[in-house]
């Protein structure tokens, strides 16, 4: 019999981050940078007011306005945002999680239940997941 890894039985819904800090269409696109700066995010789903993702707003995203000479303060999220972004559902096991960050080249991932927002896994989420600790602070 083949032992089970973490990596096989854990899933979306147990190792996301939640609540999750998401933002309208409408929301200034200065407004999400700051957002992004202050909790340390690297993006933000984009969802409408009953949590549907429609979309993502990432660093990139905001370099690439800023580097075409675009006021932030002109733009919203709609302006910006990746529409239709890759979710994973909270039933998806970790190795298929694995498989959509590296083949999107994506650093993080909305989960969803029936479409809509329930948490977000990033990369540094799914190595904490599998670690085994050996190093305490006491």
């Amino acid at each position: 019999m083949k032992a089970q890894t973490a990596t096989t039985v854990l899933t979306a819904g147990q190792i996301m981050q939640k609540p999750v800090v998401a933002t309208t269409t409408r929301a200034s696109a200065r407004d999400i940078a700051a957002q992004l700066v202050r909790n340390e995010f690297s993006g933000m789903p984009v969802t409408e007011r009953d949590g549907k993702v429609v979309g993502i707003v990432t660093e990139a995203d905001i370099l690439r306005v800023l580097g075409e000479g675009k006021a932030l303060e002109t733009l919203t999220a709609s302006d910006i945002m990746t529409a239709k972004p890759t979710t994973v559902d909270v039933e998806a096991p970790i190795t298929e999680i694995i498989q959509v960050l590296q083949e999107h080249r994506i650093l993080r991932v909305p989960v969803t239940e029936r479409e809509h927002l329930v948490g977000i896994i990033s990369r540094s989420d799914i190595i904490r997941a599998v670690l085994e600790p050996e190093f305490m602070v006491f």
